[in-house]
């Protein structure tokens, strides 16, 4: 999907933060990212930076520096066309049913971990008081195309190749690449990371590297067929039929009803006329000039401060209206429609969940060329006993099979972070299957295998081909676009124009971590 059409992404890079406090381990300085404030910024960008580990929180772009920050976090996706309810999904999904139609309240309430809670994010609200941009709406408009192409062939004469030509083929070829994505990265781990395997300590949970458990009727019924093909023939209604015949009988007796319920069966169920509670979800853009947006904003604004209070333990001034708006209503992300999309299009959403006629919760997603993405989840904490955070994110990879059938490249559902050195933060890979990042070749691999690795070493690299390269690694740096004095030009003719000492080992920096297709789409603001 090419920005072509649209103005482009524009950022500003502030490099390596100073390590700020660490929502999982609680180290004072530990954690550790790179980060840039993005103006605005296309989905396509987006959708490729998250490919190589960025994340946003606001409009502060963030990547933490895997190898040095105390707990490294793998940008995680699962499969959504490919996804298993696990049983205890279906627990969940049930007691939403019984609430609803017969109004059943649990009594017990189970301790569910919300998708993307605040503890995923601790710091990031800080984020946009650090890395705020203050320059003028007026110094981040280019000046008229004419202009910038005059500059961009300063360079001509040094035998400079114009920085323009290849940006089309780089968007269509990385479009290509990623139209493939559905198919798992092969690549299995070393003898020596099988070993160092342990199994799970008590309280972990399930023991995620190794298959789900089976059912007992399920081996019952493979031990009846297997004794079956043992005898060469057997009756049934007083006619012969063949061991293989009665087999494929049996396979087949299921009933339809009886076959496994997909996660559409539980959610798009109709309730009865006379369902105790009514509960609609809307899909709400951000944006103060939608109608829909605007009339919530109050509601959800509220919502947010007493989830924040409850769960997080904030204090008023750390959850009111501005913090809020920054955090979860502020998005770089250019609003986008296209001929083979979603019909309400690309960009940023509130997925509003009303429950007779007020809002209980609220997901805050991306919706990006290759797939949804989870910003953040906040519920009404009486409601917890619904156990919301797992619901909404069951909710979400539903809707993300739902977009597909209209934007057929649009299949995963990305899920931010899996931080495994974090017990807490390891339930994200119950949802199956799913993939990791590699941290250092940014191809994607199933969960299975990085697990093992993860026990031996919080920070791995997955891609177990030790000759493997990052493909999208910077390859000139000349060809970096760059944004000064209101007009566009390549880094090779703003180095030469540059006052003062050199910014070469910042813009490096910079560019070998959005890689060589988005630093020559994406405009670097210099000042």
């Amino acid at each position: 999907m090419a920005a072509a059409g649209g103005s482009p992404s524009i950022v500003e890079y502030f490099g390596g933060e100073d390590g700020y406090r660490c929502g999982y381990c609680k180290n004072e300085t530990g954690n550790l990212s790179h980060g840039m404030w993005a103006h605005s910024m296309t989905v396509q960008d987006y959708q490729d930076l998250i490919d190589r580990g960025w994340r946003r929180s606001g409009k502060y772009v963030y990547k933490p520096i895997m190898n040095q920050t105390c707990c490294p976090q793998y940008t995680i996706r699962c499969q959504a066309l490919h996804f298993q309810t696990s049983k205890s999904h279906k627990k969940v999904l049930k007691k939403m049913l019984k609430f609803l139609s017969k109004g059943d309240v649990p009594k017990v309430v189970s301790e569910e971990e919300p998708m993307d809670s605040h503890i995923e994010d601790v710091g990031a609200c800080d984020f946009a008081y650090k890395g705020e941009s203050h320059v003028s709406q007026s110094e981040l408009t280019p000046l008229g195309v004419d202009h910038a192409e005059r500059v961009e062939n300063e360079d001509q004469d040094t035998g400079e190749k114009k920085e323009e030509g290849n940006v089309q083929k780089v968007e269509s070829d990385s479009l290509r690449l990623y139209a493939d994505k559905e198919t798992p990265v092969p690549g299995e781990p070393s003898r020596s990371a099988k070993g160092v395997h342990a199994p799970p300590k008590p309280g972990k949970g399930a023991d995620l590297s190794k298959p789900p458990c089976r059912k007992a009727k399920d081996i019952r019924k493979e031990r009846k067929l297997q004794k079956l093909l043992q005898n060469q023939t057997c009756t049934v209604e007083g006619s012969q039929l063949q061991a293989a015949d009665q087999v494929f009988l049996l396979q087949n007796s299921k009933s339809k009803t009886n076959q496994p319920k997909t996660i559409e069966d539980f959610v798009f169920v109709s309730l009865p006329d006379d369902a105790q509670h009514k509960l609609e979800v809307r899909l709400v853009p951000v944006s103060f000039e939608d109608p829909q947006f605007k009339s919530s904003f109050n509601q959800s604004a509220t919502l947010f401060a007493k989830y924040q209070m409850a769960v997080h333990k904030d204090t008023p001034s750390e959850c009111g209206e501005n913090e809020f708006t920054r955090f979860l209503c502020d998005s770089p992300l250019e609003a986008e429609n296209a001929p083979n999309g979603p019909e309400c299009g690309y960009g940023s959403f509130h997925q509003q969940y009303w429950l007779d006629g007020k809002i209980i919760a609220v997901g805050v997603i991306d919706i990006l060329p290759y797939c949804v993405s989870s910003v953040y989840l906040y519920y009404d904490p009486d409601y917890s006993f619904l156990s919301l955070g797992v619901y909404s994110a069951l909710r979400e990879i539903a809707f993300t099979r739902q977009l597909h059938e209209k934007a057929p490249d649009l299949c995963f559902y990305y899920m931010g972070f899996y931080i495994h050195s974090c017990p807490k933060m390891r339930y994200k890979g119950q949802y199956r299957p799913s993939d990791l990042l590699c941290p250092e070749t940014y191809i994607w691999t199933p969960i299975e295998q990085c697990l093992p690795l993860l026990e031996h070493s919080k920070y791995c690299r997955f891609n177990q081909d030790g000759k493997a390269v990052d493909e999208g690694r910077i390859k000139e740096l000349g060809r970096v676009r760059v944004l000064h004095k209101r007009t566009v030009m390549p880094y090779s003719v703003y180095k030469k124009r540059r006052k003062g000492p050199s910014d070469e080992a910042s813009v490096q920096q910079y560019a070998s971590l959005v890689g060589q297709t988005c630093s020559e789409r994406m405009l670097l603001f210099r000042s």
